[in-house]
């Protein structure tokens, strides 16, 4: 019933950076879920018979997302290159036109399917902070803040697109089918942009969740994230 042990709070806390009662959080979730069984003196277990859900991610972002996204997928990554921006890359994240960039594609996986092929754009100097094998192990918004820049808020665009040749076979998919596509520049406390990201998601595997209320503004009754 259970494939492997699941790593301890201790390790997770080394490995993310964070702390335990973040970690705590995310097991609980996890447990929720059925995706985990915790056995008093004996550990916990990944639960290889549980339904495997939708990826899922909210606009918040927040770390226990991260950590989710962490133990539940795996990373292939594709290209790691430092390369000029391009025209349009160096004005969204207002850089010089012969700025380096760091450029990496990305394939991430869930229970051995790709799910999503992301593009990440990082400044030059920011970028020699980690390797690519680390963006194997540990999501790069946790690489960023370890290295000085953390993410404070973003600015994002979702929108439908049709999936190239390229991209479809890394997805397993057809050219031309429709993928959800999910453009963001993460900026840090001085406003700089710190990384662009231009990710293709099947819509098959994942899904973006978000929390709205219904709020009184400027005289009327909106619905506000």
């Amino acid at each position: 019933m259970y494939d492997r042990d699941f790593p301890t709070e201790e390790a997770l806390t080394r490995e993310f950076g964070v702390s335990r009662i973040t970690v705590r959080r995310a097991l609980d979730r996890f447990e929720r879920e059925g995706v985990i069984d915790r056995q008093p003196g004996r550990g916990t277990f990944v639960n290889s018979r549980a339904a495997d859900p939708m990826v899922s991610a909210s606009l918040s972002g927040t770390i226990e997302n991260l950590i989710a996204m962490g133990l539940r997928t795996q990373v292939e990554v594709i290209s790691f290159e430092y390369v000029p921006a391009p025209v349009p890359v160096a004005a969204q994240m207002e850089l010089h036109e012969r700025a380096i960039v760091q450029r990496v594609a990305r394939v991430r996986y869930y229970s051995g399917r790709p799910f999503s092929y992301l593009i990440t754009h990082v400044p030059d100097e920011i970028g020699h902070a980690y390797t690519a094998e680390d963006l194997t192990e540990t999501p790069l918004l946790l690489l960023l803040e370890r290295a000085g820049h953390e993410a404070v808020s973003a600015e994002q665009t979702i929108t439908a697109r049709l999936a190239e040749p390229d991209v479809a076979h890394l997805l397993g998919i057809e050219p031309g089918d429709a993928l959800l596509g999910i453009n963001r520049i993460v900026r840090d406390r001085t406003g700089r942009c710190i990384e662009m990201v231009t990710a293709n998601y099947r819509p098959d595997t994942y899904e973006h969740k978000m929390d709205i209320q219904r709020t009184d503004f400027d005289g009327r009754r909106v619905w506000r994230s």
